[in-house]
């Protein structure tokens, strides 16, 4: 028998997203987000919520684009401060001694130590309550050499991405292979 719990935000697992931007200086921010995945194929489109009182939704609007930086287990530490400080008083890459670059591809810096990076240039903007929900058009995808397999695919198990858990504020690894999509229901 399943308890009702009332509504909640709870989706397993939730990705940790590091959300680059720049401000109207031209200065390099940072913020972890966990609103956040794929929505569209099509053109390949992902979707970040972030609520307006943040230093990145400020930026996000003046400059329309943003990267989607996904960190390694390696970075915890570092994407767990990205989300507890604001850019709008501290400098975190210089706290942090994470490198910022300028994308290629849009007007935002991504992050050098980590992993994968998605280029977005926004497209729609979705207010949402306490939240805007922002689609960007990913633009380009740029993968460590060492974390590239066959079919130049980013795999999972170099990556090292991990999950956040709204609810336990907690944070875990990925699991292990379990199938083949798309296959496995087959049998």
């Amino acid at each position: 028998m399943k308890k009702s719990l009332g509504p909640k935000t709870i989706i397993y697992p939730t990705p940790v997203l590091v959300i680059g931007t720049y401000d109207r200086n031209g200065r390099p921010n940072a913020m972890t987000a966990s609103w956040g995945g794929i929505c569209c194929s099509r053109p390949p489109c992902i979707a970040v919520s972030l609520r307006k009182a943040t230093y990145t939704y400020e930026n996000v609007m003046q400059r329309k684009a943003f990267t989607v930086n996904i960190p390694s287990e390696d970075n915890i530490k570092e994407a767990d401060y990205f989300g507890t400080v604001s850019g709008r008083t501290v400098d975190k890459f210089t706290a942090t001694g994470l490198t910022p670059l300028k994308a290629e591809h849009v007007d935002a810096p991504y992050i050098k130590e980590f992993p994968l990076v998605l280029e977005c240039r926004v497209t729609h903007t979705i207010e949402i309550g306490l939240h805007t929900q922002f689609i960007g058009e990913v633009m380009d995808l740029k993968a460590e050499e060492t974390v590239i397999g066959e079919k130049d695919i980013p795999e999972i198990e170099k990556v090292r991405p991990f999950s956040f858990v709204p609810e336990s504020r907690t944070y875990y690894g990925t699991g292990r292979f379990l199938g083949k999509a798309f296959t496995i229901g087959r049998r």
